[in-house]
């Protein structure tokens, strides 16, 4: 997202706080409710080269919108209260439900004490071979492969360029290109390409998964918890619709046998890596329904509805972005409605 983008969101942000718009918008809204995608809990600031810390808010931020949306009367709830209030024939108390994305780390040792302490239902969606320890964390490595160099060769289709990556501007603008480039390749090339460029940056992505990912010890916890539901995020966190409908059914389906195969029970919900209308459409959402699943999750923003009863497989999210971090855009971000008509 560029920076015009970003100052464009927060200005917007601004002016719906000032004006106190949310909470008349809340009080005449049909919304039902909001699902908020969250990635990573870390409390220290991002470095000044951190394009990735639209995926991280701090446990404080975490805490404060938790107590903040039960002040706005929306009750936390999980998916299955969620879908039943969403079933209903009429309207009932506005609802939010908490879900996390890729099994980091840091939320067991962040998160989940936020969590646990303000007694928050939550939903965590696993990649099975990011949890193995086998996949690519490709965006963080990229990122990390950058912030450590002054410039990086790559090589695709027998063509080498050169990019420079010593200042800020440059490691972000190359960054930029090299997500576009990646994001728009079948997924057999990109994990072909961030290996051969981990590779010879001197990266072991695997080590970088494992230091990142929970392995399935540490998931037994939240298996354990009460409060959580774990859910599937399909197998490699592969973009689904790049894929062929066999393996895109694989990706699903395998991931919900092997949480089943681990915890003794098979999740019923899931998660769309990516989950931009790029990454998942029709199709997914109909493979999803056809397993038997329950819901299914995108990233397009947007609050839910009566009317999302009958596309449970293709449920808006509000993401949690780490760099809108301040207290007052909570208003914002518990208002489903605002967002229902954004650019997905």
């Amino acid at each position: 997202m560029s920076k015009l983008r970003y100052a464009a969101i927060r200005g917007m942000f601004e002016l719906l706080w000032a004006s106190h718009l949310p909470g008349l918008i809340r009080r005449l809204s049909r919304s039902r409710g909001v699902i908020f995608t969250l990635h990573r809990v870390l409390p220290e600031p991002p470095a000044d080269f951190s394009p990735n810390a639209i995926l991280q808010v701090t446990p404080d931020f975490l805490e404060f919108t938790i107590n903040r949306v039960r002040q706005l009367g929306l009750d936390i709830v999980d998916l299955d209260e969620a879908v039943r209030r969403i079933e209903a024939p009429e309207r009932q108390r506005p609802f939010a439900v908490f879900t996390f994305d890729d099994a980091y780390r840091d939320n067991l040792r962040y998160a989940l004490p936020v969590l646990r302490r303000t007694q928050c239902p939550f939903t965590l969606y696993v990649p099975t071979a990011l949890v193995d320890g086998v996949g690519e964390v490709w965006w963080q490595a990229l990122e990390d492969i950058i912030a450590q160099r002054d410039a990086i060769a790559v090589t695709y289709l027998g063509e080498t360029d050169y990019l420079p990556t010593k200042t800020l501007a440059e490691k972000l603008e190359a960054y930029d290109d090299l997500y576009g480039r990646l994001r728009a390749m079948p997924e057999a090339d990109r994990v072909a390409l961030i290996r051969a460029l981990a590779g010879q940056y001197g990266v072991d992505l695997d080590a970088h998964c494992r230091a990142l990912i929970m392995d399935w010890s540490e998931l037994k916890t939240f298996a354990g918890d009460q409060l959580c539901t774990i859910g599937a995020h399909t197998v490699h966190h592969y973009e689904l619709a790049k894929l062929t409908p066999v393996e895109a059914r694989n990706e699903i389906e395998q991931s919900v046998r092997i949480i089943k195969a681990q915890f003794g029970k098979a999740p019923i919900h899931l998660s769309y890596p990516i989950g931009s209308p790029v990454a998942a459409g029709e199709r997914e959402f109909a493979i999803a329904r056809d397993l038997g699943l329950r819901t299914a999750v995108t990233t397009r923003p947007g609050g839910i509805y009566g009317r999302h009863k009958d596309s449970l497989h293709a449920l808006p999210r509000i993401s949690l972005n780490g760099l809108f971090q301040a207290r007052r855009y909570v208003d914002v971000f518990a208002t489903g409605a605002i967002f229902s008509h954004m650019p997905g």
